[in-house]
């Protein structure tokens, strides 16, 4: 289905939703087999860069939902020091999911975000990120997430960075959105040396999936305690 509604978009005008896209006989135009389909790309396409407005149409009479190809093909998913090719896979196997939003983004708006900060890595480590390439799907999702990458405001990625650089110089971990939680440990490194990765579990800036679900754990005890 994608091929054939690139093939309506490739005009680069505005074509309608209710409308503009009546030979394909789909329902679900704007979904993963359609227009999200094409913005977010695939391991060996690129995705494209696709405009959204409401406009009036002349064949409909009045105005509707309307999506323009803006001719350009959109830059894969970024991971410092990542083969793009894995970069674009490990995207796939994390379902193009912003972690910290839990929203669904264009490969073009996320980061591949390494869990262990690389200022956190022993020898043993870099060896072991050098082969990340080879790493199958529960691999990746227990080694990275997706964050989102700049769009005129402090990316989530860049969040991150600070909090980790203050925690390995000052010991004081990190407190996403301010929220001071941790499903391990306090506040304090915990560990003598920096780069023992253990000191990190229990920041949610390390695994914000999990620390996401230890926190509705523990609301939804204290809200239910002594019910």
């Amino acid at each position: 289905m994608m091929q054939g509604v690139f093939s309506i978009l490739k005009d680069q005008q505005w074509h309608c939703r209710e409308c503009g896209y009546g030979e394909l006989n789909v329902a679900q135009i704007a979904g993963g087999g359609g227009i999200r389909g094409l913005e977010r790309g695939t391991g060996s396409r690129p995705g494209i860069e696709i405009e959204r407005a409401n406009h009036f149409c002349g064949n409909c009479g009045r105005t509707t939902r309307q999506d323009r190809w803006a001719g350009q093909f959109v830059s894969p998913v970024q991971g410092a020091g990542m083969q793009p090719s894995f970069a674009r896979r490990a995207s796939g196997s994390l379902g193009h999911r912003d972690v910290i939003e839990g929203t669904e983004r264009p490969i073009n708006q996320l980061a591949l975000d390494r869990k262990l900060p690389m200022l956190g890595w022993d020898e043993e480590t870099k060896q072991a990120q050098a082969r990340c390439s080879n790493l199958p799907g529960n691999g990746i999702r227990g080694n990275f997430q997706l964050l989102k990458r700049p769009n005129g405001s402090v990316s989530h990625n860049s969040l991150k960075r600070r909090a980790c650089e203050s925690c390995s110089t000052r010991g004081k971990r990190g407190t996403p959105l301010g929220i001071r939680f941790f499903y391990e440990g306090d506040g304090k490194w915990q560990v003598n040396s920096r780069k023992d990765k253990d000191g990190r579990i229990g920041c949610g800036w390390f695994d914000f999936d999990k620390w996401r679900r230890f926190l509705n754990q523990k609301l939804w005890l204290d809200i239910h305690k002594g019910t």
